[in-house]
């Protein structure tokens, strides 16, 4: 429920792909994700089928459609921990500092409020030999096999997308939202499934330090935030046609616009 998975009525219509294959105590990456989806992508075009690819994560999106050359590296806790450390003992100007001695173009883009990125752009450095702003060029040096066509849905009046947002919650709970998200703290309350939108909001309610309406409020809340990076992301891609959802009188209409945009590519 908690993460809108296709009813079975609705994958019978289409053939589905990558859906429920991950353990919920299993992390899962980037990097994973990129072969994962490519093989899907060989076996459809192999089938003379078109792939279409749905989604709101635009990383996950993006580094597909730049066909970003990415390797999962080992984490290490005790190195970002000690990065950390020092941050909340001197400050993150002092790491944003020690960054530019060795990557001046990732620091000169990067702010000491931004204190996830700079520990990230150290540990790359630290665990690989390489800057970020190297293994950003590197991954993408291999041009994709495919041309894309990526469709982002809009709303001129924002009002109407925070509606259906709020009705979308109200129908997530009718479903059972609750008792899944009930299970999934109480058996994986360290992966990273708990950290989601649509589980991490019920935990103060079970715990009893807010009531049950607002726990969803702040579902809502981070849902339409949520929705808003999204746009803000998908707005930035050279590649995007926004589809205003609100100018069309029906569904069949937008969808007749999306494939005449599609078959002019």
């Amino acid at each position: 429920v908690g993460t809108a998975c296709p009813t079975m009525e609705e994958q019978m219509d289409v053939p589905h792909h990558l859906l429920s294959f991950v353990p919920l105590q299993e992390k899962y990456s980037v990097a994973r994700y990129l072969e994962d989806a490519n093989r899907v992508f060989e076996d459809i075009y192999r089938r003379n089928a078109t792939p279409v690819m749905c989604g709101g994560t635009g990383l996950y999106i993006q580094s597909f459609i730049e066909n970003r050359q990415l390797f999962d590296e080992e984490p290490n806790p005790e190195l970002r921990q000690g990065y950390m450390d020092i941050a909340n003992n001197q400050g993150a100007e002092v790491l944003l500092e020690r960054l530019r001695l060795v990557d001046p173009t990732a620091a000169d883009r990067l702010h000491p409020n931004d204190l996830h990125r700079i520990v990230r752009a150290l540990e790359v450095y630290d665990t690989t030999g390489r800057t970020i702003t190297e293994q950003t060029a590197l991954s993408l040096s291999v041009p994709s096999p495919y041309t894309p066509c990526l469709f982002v849905l809009d709303f001129h009046d924002r009002q109407k997308l925070y509606d259906r947002i709020n009705r979308r919650v109200d129908v997530m709970l009718e479903n059972g939202l609750l008792d899944e998200a009930e299970r999934i703290l109480r058996t994986n309350p360290d992966a990273t499934v708990t950290q989601a939108i649509g589980y991490k909001e019920f935990a103060a309610y079970f715990s009893g330090q807010i009531s049950l309406d607002e726990a969803a409020d702040k579902l809502r809340q981070q849902t339409r935030r949520y929705a808003k990076r999204q746009l803000s992301w998908f707005r930035r891609m050279q590649s995007a046609h926004t589809l205003w959802v609100d100018d069309y009188s029906s569904l069949a209409e937008l969808t007749q616009h999306a494939v005449t945009i599609y078959r002019s590519i």
